[in-house]
C-alpha cells in the first residue's frame, strides 16, 4: 500500500493470523497521489504515475525512475485528466495505457511505446478527475492453441465531457459522459467500437462478474470527481454483457437507496455478490447539513444470478486437486481437476472455470482485476449429482500473475461460490 501524496510503502508481513503492517519511509523514489499499480509475470508491482509524475517504478525497487512522456502529454494543464491511468497487462506480457483519451501498448522493461491505438472518439477526457473506468475483458484460454489468447479486449466507459472540471469548480455540473469504447488490441489494426450505456454516469466502478459480465456501479449523472464537484447520483447499477448482441447488452438493475459519490468504491466477493462502500465528496468527514453526507455503511448488491430461482442448476464447489501441487497452489499450464455439486446438470458446453483476481479499488479504478476462462479438458459424472471437471492453469503468467485468483465454475450462465487459489510458478 503506498501512502498518498507520500513516498511510504505499507505492507503486510506474512501470510498466518499474526500478519501486521509493516511501514517503509521514503522507499519509493517519488511521492505519488493518484499512481496506478498493476502486478507483473514476474511478480514486481509496477507504479504508473501521479499528480505531476510522469514516470514509473516498481516495487521491490531496483533504485531507478523511469520516465514516461505520454503521461505529460496527455495532461490537460490544471485540470489533469490524466490521473489514474487505466493500466492492464496483456497476454503478450506488454502494458496498455489509458491516459485522458489517448492509449498506448508500453514495453515497460525497455521504456518504449510500441504502439499509439486511435483516440476513442468525442474528444472527452475518462481519466482522473474526469473519472470514467475501465476493464480488461476476459481471456479466453484457446483450446488448440494453448499459450495464445485470441481475442484481447478493452473497455472504457463514462467520464466527464471537457471543461467540466473547470465548470464545476464555478459551480456548473457538466452533464457526464454515456458512452463507452470498446478496443480489441490484439487486432491488427484496432480501432474503437463505441456504445451508449442508458445512465449517463461519472465516478462509476466498472467490475467484471464471475459470469464475465460487467457491472457498472456507483457515481453520479453531473460534475467529476474531487471535492463538492458532483450532482445527482446514479444510484441504479447496470450489467452489461459483451458477447450479446449489441442492442441487448446493457440491462439497468435496481436502485438503491444510497447515493455513492466521489470516494465510493466496490469490490467482487465470493460469493458473487458486489460490495459497496464509502462516498465522502468532503475535505472532513461531514454526517449533516450537506447535499451528500458522509457514508460510513457497506451494501452487497445481488446480481440477478443470485436469485433463489436459479439454485437447481447453481454449482457447488466441493474440492480441487492438482497432481503436483499443495492444496492451494496450482502451477501454470497444469491440470487441476474441480469436483462440483449441481441438481439439475444440463450438458458439458454449459460448464466453465474461471479464475479472477482481486482487485485493489479506488477513485473509479479496479487496479489489477482481470479474470481468465481455463481450457476445459473434460467434465465427468462422479455421482448422481456430483461432477468432475478437468483444467488446464493459466499458460503463463503473462495471461496470469502470480498471486491469489477467486476461482470459480458456472454452470448454465450461474456462478457457484468461489475458493481461493494460489497461482505461483515452479
Amino acid at each position: 500500500m503506498f501512502t498518498p501524496r507520500s513516498n511510504l510503502l505499507s505492507y503486510v508481513d506474512g501470510d498466518d493470523d499474526n500478519n501486521d503492517w509493516v511501514e517503509y519511509p521514503d522507499y519509493l523514489n517519488r511521492r505519488r497521489w493518484y499512481a496506478t499499480n498493476q502486478i507483473l509475470p514476474d511478480g514486481r508491482v509496477i507504479i504508473v504515475g501521479g499528480r505531476r509524475q510522469y514516470n514509473y517504478e516498481f516495487y521491490p525497487s531496483d533504485s531507478k525512475l523511469y520516465w514516461l512522456d505520454f503521461l505529460r502529454e496527455t495532461r490537460d494543464g490544471r485540470n489533469e485528466n490524466n490521473l489514474y491511468p487505466f493500466v492492464h497487462l496483456l497476454p503478450d506480457g506488454n502494458l496498455f495505457i489509458f491516459s485522458n483519451t489517448r492509449s498506448i501498448l508500453f514495453d515497460y522493461d525497455g521504456n518504449r511505446v510500441l504502439t499509439e491505438f486511435p483516440e476513442i472518439p468525442g474528444g472527452d477526457p475518462r481519466n482522473y478527475p474526469s473519472s470514467g473506468s475501465s476493464v480488461l475483458l476476459p481471456l479466453v484460454e484457446n483450446a488448440t492453441a494453448p499459450t495464445s489468447i485470441e481475442v484481447v479486449e478493452v473497455m472504457v466507459c463514462g467520464g466527464a465531457p471537457q471543461g467540466a472540471v473547470r465548470s464545476a469548480r464555478a459551480g456548473e455540473f457538466a452533464r457526464a459522459i454515456s458512452s463507452c469504447g470498446r478496443l480489441r488490441v490484439s487486432d491488427r489494426n484496432p480501432n474503437w467500437e463505441m456504445e451508449t450505456m442508458p445512465l449517463e454516469r461519472v465516478m462509476g466502478d466498472m467490475l467484471l462478474l464471475p459470469t464475465g459480465d460487467v457491472i457498472v456501479i456507483n457515481g453520479a449523472g453531473r460534475g467529476t470527481a474531487g471535492w463538492e464537484n458532483g450532482r445527482e447520483p446514479v444510484t441504479a447499477p447496470v450489467i452489461y454483457r459483451p458477447s450479446a448482441p449489441q442492442i441487448w447488452r446493457f440491462s439497468v438493475m435496481a436502485a438503491s437507496p444510497t447515493a455513492r459519490m466521489y470516494h465510493s468504491s466496490a469490490i467482487l466477493l465470493g460469493d458473487g455478490r458486489i460490495l459497496v462502500g464509502g462516498s465522502n465528496p468532503h475535505v472532513f468527514y461531514n454526517f449533516t447539513g450537506v447535499l451528500y453526507p458522509t457514508e460510513l455503511k457497506l451494501d452487497a448488491f445481488s446480481p440477478p444470478y443470485l436469485s433463489p430461482a436459479y439454485d437447481p442448476v447453481r454449482p457447488r464447489i466441493v474440492g480441487v486437486r492438482a497432481a503436483a501441487a499443495p492444496a492451494a497452489v496450482r502451477g501454470y499450464g497444469e491440470e487441476i481437476r474441480v469436483s462440483f455439486c449441481v441438481t439439475r446438470y444440463l450438458t458439458r458446453s454449459a460448464v466453465s472455470v474461471r479464475i479472477v483476481a482481486p482487485s485493489f479499488t479506488t477513485h473509479s479504478f479496479a487496479m489489477n482485476q482481470r479474470m481468465v476462462v481455463l481450457r476445459i479438458v473434460d467434465v465427468k459424472q462422479k455421482a448422481s449429482d456430483m461432477y468432475t471437471v478437468t483444467v488446464v492453469g493459466p499458460s503463463t503468467a503473462e495471461i496470469a500473475p502470480p498471486g491469489y485468483y477467486m476461482m470459480f465454475v458456472v454452470h448454465a450462465g450461474i456462478p457457484s461460490s468461489c475458493i481461493w487459489i494460489k497461482l505461483q510458478s515452479r
